[in-house]
């Protein structure tokens, strides 16, 4: 059985990787995260005490921590998931997302390749660095085309230019040293365990509770959905078959606007929850002034990784939204938790410092 460190493994795409590792007993899993407001122990309430899960609580910046984890553990591979990951708090409070994704993936890839030169034989052959990152460093799509591995970097906000800046180490780190590193760009994820800033489960949270369900500018504003137990499995597709240097995009062919995406949830909580004093739940749809520098349209090329790993999604985005909303419906209380904490469902982004 190979023995993975997973970084950022009780966040939201990075635990639900840990939970398919297990679940599936594909991997031991050495799990580090620090445990930010967006790391939620919770998490991994189900699988924390499992004989092929060890969770370290601590910072990818720290050196020693990690030097000590990959000389303890020996692992076949890093997955790396680590990084502040929403546009709008990038905004607000840029430092943390260059300190966190670009300087901590350097820290990473220092301690990866130092422990990397040291194996021997099919060790060193067989180990993998896995980078895992966004769509949203190309930029902005116009009505038409995709985005494909070889589209120009074009990164509009703090967060998508810390990715850029992330990936661009990842590379160099290859070409110059020859760490055997993989890179993953993935469009926009939905799924269980999502940290409800983002726009599926905050509009799931706020309907339920009667609230205006805000909307940027006109909702028009396009995105390529992935569900994330998809995109689990094409990583570690990626992991086992992937060819080093090599980047992959990931996506469902999903493109919907906003509005759709927000219609999409009404209409479901309308019929899963008949009792709801707020039914039709999209007359709490309420319009708000435009993220700043918005990108328009994103939308994955994923012919490469199907082509060349045999992957590909599984389920409608109806099918698995419909999951999605059931999740949360079932597990009020992991929300509730995360609820409690500093973020309220307040509006982030809009900060002119």
């Amino acid at each position: 059985m190979r023995k993975i460190l997973v970084t950022g493994g009780a966040g939201f795409i990075g635990g639900n990787f840990v939970h398919q590792l297990i679940s599936k007993d594909i991997a031991q899993v050495i799990n580090l995260d620090l445990l930010t407001y967006a790391g939620n122990i919770n998490t991994l309430a189900s699988i924390i005490q499992h004989p092929h899960h060890t969770f370290v609580h601590g910072d990818i910046n720290d050196k020693n921590l990690v030097q000590n984890i990959l000389n303890q553990h020996t692992p076949d591979a890093i997955v790396h998931f680590a990084a502040e990951s929403h546009v709008d708090r990038s905004i607000d409070g840029p430092a943390t997302f260059i300190h966190t994704n670009v300087v901590g993936t350097f820290s990473l890839l220092e301690s990866a390749r130092n422990y990397w030169e040291k194996l021997e034989g099919n060790n060193k052959k067989n180990f993998r660095f896995l980078h895992v990152s966004t769509d949203e460093v190309y930029g902005s799509l116009g009505a038409s085309g995709y985005f494909t591995e070889s589209t120009p970097y074009a990164p509009n906000s703090p967060y998508s230019a810390s990715k850029a800046a992330a990936d661009h180490l990842v590379r160099a780190w290859h070409h110059t040293y020859g760490l055997p590193v993989l890179t993953t760009n993935c469009s926009n994820n939905y799924g269980p365990y999502q940290f409800p800033e983002k726009l599926i489960p905050l509009v799931i949270h706020k309907a339920l509770r009667g609230e205006p369900l805000p909307i940027y500018g006109k909702g028009d504003n396009i995105r390529d959905w992935l569900y994330v137990e998809d995109h689990c499995s094409a990583i570690n597709r990626v992991l086992e078959a992937g060819q080093p240097g090599q980047v992959y995009n990931i996506g469902a062919n999903n493109e919907r606007t906003n509005l759709q995406v927000v219609d999409s949830i009404c209409q479901t909580l309308d019929e899963l929850v008949p009792s709801s004093p707020h039914i039709p739940h999209a007359h709490l749809k309420t319009f708000v002034p435009d993220r700043p520098g918005h990108d328009q349209r994103y939308a994955i090329d994923a012919s490469k990784i199907t082509r060349e790993l045999n992957w590909q999604p599984q389920g409608s985005f109806e099918t698995n939204l419909r999951r999605t909303v059931q999740w949360y419906l079932q597990n009020s209380s992991w929300l509730q938790q995360v609820m409690n904490g500093s973020y309220l469902g307040q509006r982030l982004g809009i900060s002119n410092n």
